[in-house]
């Protein structure tokens, strides 16, 4: 008999998202290409997709660029590309119009990616149905994702069910997406071999993150019932918080009996060094050490490894913020371990309530922001669910799509009190087509459409990091950023050398100022710690702060929580001004932390005689936002 073959697929751009905020410059990924062909073992190399041109044009490159002179070796070497898509949001963390999507495909495909794993975070099929028929449209394999995460509702016949549904509407292949490492062997096993007992020759590959320890085992269990494929990583980046290593997954299936490839372990030494150089080149600034471990302390939250080191970020941020209060409060502060338990333990609690969404990208953001903010509102003798930010109602509300269970009566009762209702058609009428919109913009910035329209769609894609891009602003602030991170010798790897001495750290919640020469220039910045791995589209700029008008009835509206403050969220609102009249509970701005807008409404009603903040200014928890008399 015959050994089953099982073929090998590298994520490194996820490798890399996974570990920490930034991916390798498009010359780095050029120069170890050749090297992962000549390792002689990948049927399969994961090049683009969420994420990986956001960060392109955070540092100032051209992410279309990069994604052509990427794929190319390896389209070249017949090694098929895979990008991750996130279904109605694209590439991005919010909705994505349907023209724009459409081009997605398009764009992608002409670039030299052949395969698209689109997924939805509540595995919504409406979602992933129109990828599937986007993408095939425009001529890529459609792998539509399964989004697994473990609970009463996801079982065995939801996720066959999910799949027969998303093969008959046209699905090439099918990836099992477990993005928090938290699926159980057996489990897992029952549902390859559900999914293969009614579609036997549909393609399989199995996604697996390596944090919580399940993953070796589940691997062994999904090629025994049937998987082709499985995404592996390599040193310096496997395990931790990113994916099993390539070495122990093709020496254990080896024993096991299946047919592996060999691997070149000459090729292999090299993208190893060469994937070492990129971190102490820069790379490794953006990397948190803990990330590097793993933890089954992550089982029962679920939350996935490509978001825990935003979540460390957050944590040392919030701490700080907390232990501000306590202190002034007297009362006993928390270190850093008790409010990780906290919010482990917070999680667990309200993922039932708010109806099981899958823990990926973008809901595991929301579920963790929820959970956070109860803590911190909790730890502070106030009310659970006091703050929801106006995204997570959304995500609540169906306007993503359905969430997998019910709704707790206590939230459907919240709900009702704030005027929110239930959205039941397809989440994607909320988003009009837009590329008009955007082709107009072009043509007045007299910018160029670029080969296969591919610039017309980052703009469209990535509205204000593209404008960032072009303007020169981002590359600048990137160069800010990492001669920042180099002078405070942050990160796991901080390099071969610095710009400056490094210095102990200051203690957590107390920023420091240092002065910084970029190019010729000085900049004075402020030294925050920690990194995040996903990216927000910040409001335009509005008027600075207004000097107040003395008044003695003056009443001041406080931010209930520190982050950065927006007068408005988007170009669709008008911005509250001095004179204006309000009431008690009337929207006056927003305050974005942990990558989601916090509305915060007034307390006090009167004519706002003045406004204390600009918008994207810092604030602390009591910070005056506005007087009203």
């Amino acid at each position: 008999m015959d050994k089953r073959k099982i073929k090998f697929s590298l994520v490194y751009r996820d490798m890399w998202q996974s570990s920490g905020k930034y991916l390798p410059r498009v010359d780095q990924l050029v120069k170890v290409a050749p090297h992962i062909v000549d390792m002689g073992c990948f049927a399969r190399v994961e090049t683009n997709g969420g994420g990986f041109e956001q960060i392109n044009l955070l540092f100032g490159e051209n992410p279309n660029n990069a994604v052509r002179k990427w794929t190319q070796p390896f389209n070249d070497a017949g090694i098929q590309t895979h990008m991750l898509d996130r279904s109605l949001n694209g590439l991005r963390m919010s909705p994505v119009p349907a023209d724009v999507r459409k081009m997605m495909y398009k764009v992608k495909k002409a670039q030299g990616t052949d395969i698209t794993r689109p997924f939805c975070g509540l595995n919504d099929a409406r979602n992933i149905l129109d990828s599937i028929k986007y993408a095939k449209e425009g001529g890529m394999i459609a792998q539509a994702a399964l989004s697994l995460t473990y609970s009463e509702v996801h079982t065995v016949d939801y996720y066959v069910n999910l799949a027969d549904t998303l093969i008959k509407g046209g699905a090439d292949e099918i990836c099992l997406k477990d993005m928090a490492g938290i699926a159980r062997p057996a489990w897992l096993g029952k549902i390859v071999e559900g999914i293969k007992k009614l579609h036997p020759a549909i393609p399989m590959q199995y996604h697996s993150h390596s944090g919580p320890g399940f993953a070796m085992a589940s691997i062994l269990e999904v090629c025994r019932a049937g998987v082709e494929y499985i995404d592996v990583a390599m040193e310096p980046l496997s395990w931790g918080t990113g994916h099993v290593d390539l070495l122990a997954v093709q020496a254990m299936l080896k024993d096991a009996g299946f047919d592996v490839p060999e691997i070149n372990m000459d090729a292999y030494m090299k993208v190893r060094s060469l994937t070492q150089s990129f971190m102490d080149d820069f790379l490794g600034y953006y990397i948190n050490p803990k990330n590097r471990y793993m933890n089954s302390l992550l089982i029962g939250p679920g939350l996935p490894g490509g978001m825990m080191g935003s979540l460390m970020a957050d944590l040392s941020t919030n701490l700080g913020s907390i232990n501000k209060w306590k202190k002034k409060n007297n009362k006993p502060e928390l270190s850093q371990d008790d409010l990780l338990v906290k919010l482990f333990n917070e999680v667990e609690y309200i993922w039932p309530m708010v109806g099981y969404p899958p823990l990926v990208t973008p809901y595991s953001q929301y579920v963790k922001n929820l959970a956070m903010m109860n803590v911190l509102q909790l730890e502070k003798g106030k009310e659970r669910w006091s703050m929801i930010a106006d995204n997570i109602w959304d995500m609540l509300m169906g306007k993503g799509g359905n969430l997998p269970g019910p709704l707790a009566p206590e939230l459907q009762k919240l709900a009702k009190e704030n005027g929110k209702e239930k959205f039941t058609d397809n989440p994607q009428s909320l988003y009009v087509d837009a590329l008009d919109t955007f082709r107009a913009e072009m043509k007045e910035n007299n910018w160029d459409l670029g080969e296969d329209e591919e610039e017309l769609f980052e703009l469209a894609m990535h509205p204000e990091q593209y404008r960032a891009y072009k303007s020169g602003a981002a590359k600048k602030a990137f160069e800010i950023d990492l001669a920042k991170c180099k002078a405070e010798g942050a990160g796991l790897f901080p390099g071969k050398s610095v710009a400056a001495p490094v210095t102990a750290a200051p203690v957590v919640g107390q920023p420091s100022s240092m002065n910084i020469n970029v190019n010729g220039e000085n900049f004075k910045v402020t030294v925050s710690y920690g990194d995040a791995s996903e990216v927000i589209e910040t409001p335009t700029a509005v008027a600075a702060p207004v000097a107040a008008v003395s008044s003695s009835d003056a009443e001041e509206v406080l931010a209930p929580l520190e982050g950065k403050f927006y007068l408005t969220k988007d170009n669709t609102e008008t911005a509250v001004k001095v004179g204006d009249t309000i009431k008690e509970g009337d929207l006056i701005g927003y305050i974005e932390a942990m990558k989601t807008f916090n509305a915060i409404k007034s307390d006090k009603a009167g004519k706002i005689i003045s406004i204390s903040k600009a918008n994207a200014d810092d604030v602390e928890e009591d910070d005056v936002l506005i007087v009203v008399g």
